[in-house]
């Protein structure tokens, strides 16, 4: 298997400014709220859930004893919380190759098939 790459934040950044025609300053606008939204909800013990994507939410770990390496002496670990990711289904079928990876990318900022002057209320009475 070939040695795998990491994608930094930069990279992404850029990826959707070109996929979306949105300007790369606004994308990392964007991305920075959405990090700080979902950050401050998962800190707050709530789930973030990213339909087809996956779920972020924390996680207990129980307290336990353990043995400190060199001494073999007992100790104990305090419960502790972490947070955690659980992949959706979509991201794993893509993952598996079960899907194709670029099917959810559209081009245009658009807002599939809507004018862009209706409001939620209005598409809510749809």
């Amino acid at each position: 298997m070939a040695k795998t790459k990491t994608v930094s934040k930069a990279e992404l950044v850029n990826e959707v400014a070109e996929n979306t025609g949105l300007s790369k300053k606004a994308v990392k606008e964007t991305m920075d709220s959405l990090l700080e939204t979902m950050t401050e909800n998962i800190a707050k013990g709530n789930k973030v859930t990213l339909t087809g994507f996956g779920t972020f939410e924390v996680r207990n770990r129980k307290a336990r004893t353990g043995v400190k390496p060199g001494t073999t002496e007992k100790i104990n670990i305090p419960a502790s919380q972490y947070p955690a990711f659980k992949a959706g289904k979509s991201l794993k079928d893509t993952v598996s190759g079960k899907k194709s990876s670029g099917s959810g990318r559209r081009a245009s900022g658009g807002s599939r098939g809507r004018s862009s002057g209706a409001s939620a209320a209005g598409r809510a009475k749809r």
